[in-house]
């Protein structure tokens, strides 16, 4: 076998059903966080680079189809079968929020990051020790709040919904009705447009913040089950690239944006190059489809979560 097929992961064992769905942090000043769930109803915070085991939130009654965490690594969020988005204290794990729907919730995300001036003692926002440089200035640290209070959401009801954090008892904002169940969300230009794909029906859909209404439809002629977001100038790009039927996600690396992986019903977890489509390396570990694969904040490693209960934390090495 070629080498560049070989390769040994981090097993992280813990979940007792199957892993559906993985979220990486940013980076913090301490580490970064990995964040899993599963149908076992209790999604699992680890330590992003060695995967080991920091806490378990406890608290829903259903299968957790969504997962993330918030700019800081402070607050998690899952969506559940049993028709709530819970926020949690990732720090202590309690759970802080819980957000009633009216049917199975299958995305959430926390909204990206915004720097405001720390002009007010007492804000609600939370703040955080940071090194913030633009191509002409320094901003001091102590002059940043680190803004990530609104969580968005979505499910089978077919409805996008916006949470404000900082005013958990008001009712939450949603935007034109999605046309489908709403299977991936995410925040897009510092958080005025979101984008949603659904289970039942192809393309990717944009949507003004603003307004909350609906602007434009990505066309794809599958269903889209993974997305996520890097700044790309799509005049440049125009590419169709084609993956075996069985593949079922797939993460963009972070850094440069030249190779993603995919994992799928054949259970091996591939990277490919970006530009050509080319498969550069293939790893085998799984006993059972891959559900989900993300690549961590600084792409130095990628996770895949799978059918057998398990998450596999693979190093992408010098030479891939």
């Amino acid at each position: 076998m070629d080498k560049k097929r070989i390769a040994v992961p981090l097993v992280c064992h813990g979940h007792s059903r199957p892993v559906v769905d993985l979220f990486y942090s940013p980076f913090t000043p301490d580490v970064f966080f990995l964040i899993s769930d599963s149908k076992d109803s209790s999604p699992m915070l680890r330590n992003g680079e060695t995967g080991d085991w920091i806490g378990t939130f406890e608290g829903h009654k259903g299968a957790v189809w969504s997962v993330c965490l918030d700019t800081n690594a402070l607050h998690a969020a899952s969506g559940s079968a049993d028709f709530t988005v819970k926020v949690w204290d990732a720090l202590t794990g309690d759970e802080l929020h819980s957000f009633e729907h009216k049917h199975i919730v299958r995305a959430c995300a926390f909204s990206e990051l915004n720097f405001l001036p720390n002009t007010e003692e007492g804000t609600s926002t939370f703040s955080a020790i940071v090194d913030i440089f633009s191509t002409d200035k320094a901003i001091r640290a102590d002059t940043i709040i680190l803004d990530t209070h609104l969580l968005l959401t979505g499910g089978v009801e077919k409805v996008l919904r916006i949470y404000d954090l900082n005013c958990s008892d008001a009712p939450p904002r949603e935007v034109d009705k999605s046309p489908g169940s709403v299977r991936t969300v995410a925040w897009m230009h510092s958080d005025q447009t979101i984008l949603s794909s659904c289970t039942d029906m192809g393309g990717v859909r944009f949507w003004d913040v603003r307004s909350g209404k609906f602007v434009q439809t990505l066309e794809t002629k599958s269903s889209v089950t993974s997305a996520g977001v890097k700044m790309v100038d799509i005049s440049q790009l125009q590419m169709d690239i084609r993956l075996s039927s069985g593949m079922q996600t797939t993460s963009l690396e972070p850094k440069y944006g030249n190779k993603f992986i995919a994992g799928g019903e054949d259970m091996w977890v591939c990277v490919f190059d970006f530009h050509t489509g080319g498969e550069i390396a293939c790893n085998k570990g799984h006993h059972g489809p891959v559900h989900s694969v993300r690549f961590s904040p600084g792409g130095e490693s990628y996770a895949s979560g799978s059918e057998d209960g398990t998450i596999r934390i693979w190093q992408t090495g010098p030479d891939s």
